[in-house]
């Protein structure tokens, strides 16, 4: 009798969950919506007017927890500058195999070169191809970032577009008083992207 029952209230409780809406994403036909600071792929930025931001200072490489990130740097040459700078990054090397995607090397820049992408199913063929170099990293003419992941369904490119993400904080500190105020510099093909929408002033 007692086992009868059981059985008869266990089923109950699986018919009533049966008919509940899935909380689950149909991964992979469906792709969830990243937020607009998530930690994914790197990209290296370049000024509306084309010159590169990196500056070849190192700071991100030094900042690294994983010791993934190799930079070196160069003298500009005169007759045509790099970026704004006296030096630029003549090597920029990210292994993507021990990146932890902390953003460490994005808060270390002091010119905004590097910053995160929402794209983190990369898929490549050899552990050669993981080390992403300066003509991966870089942005095209357009300012579009190059896809050099392979071509996989899970392979969403159009998370490659987030490229200034990580820049749009809310507000400098937490200070609603640098709400809506943008502190960074515009990027090429997209020029200065609107800071995220959150906190408010108090009002007296």
């Amino acid at each position: 009798m007692s086992a009868g029952y059981d059985l008869v209230k266990g089923l109950k409780v699986t018919f009533k969950e049966l008919f509940k809406k899935s909380v689950t994403d149909k991964y992979p036909k469906e792709f969830r919506n990243k937020p607009q600071r998530f930690h994914g792929r790197h990209v290296l930025n370049k000024y509306e007017d084309g010159m590169e931001k990196c500056i070849g200072c190192e700071l991100c490489a030094g900042a690294c927890p994983a010791q993934c990130i190799y930079v070196r740097g160069e003298d500009n040459p005169e007759e045509q500058p790099v970026s704004p700078g006296e030096r630029y990054g003549f090597i920029y090397e990210i292994n993507m195999l021990r990146c932890i995607y902390c953003g460490l090397c994005v808060e270390a820049c002091p010119t905004e070169a590097i910053t995160m992408t929402s794209l983190f199913e990369m898929s490549i063929g050899s552990r050669d191809e993981a080390v992403f170099d300066k003509e991966v990293l870089l942005v095209g003419e357009s300012g579009i970032p190059n896809a050099h992941e392979e071509q996989t369904p899970l392979t969403n490119l159009n998370e490659l577009k987030t490229a200034d993400g990580w820049m749009r904080a809310t507000s400098s500190n937490g200070n609603p008083d640098y709400q809506n105020t943008i502190s960074w510099t515009g990027s090429l093909g997209v020029g200065k992207r609107e800071p995220e929408k959150g906190q408010f002033l108090e009002e007296e």
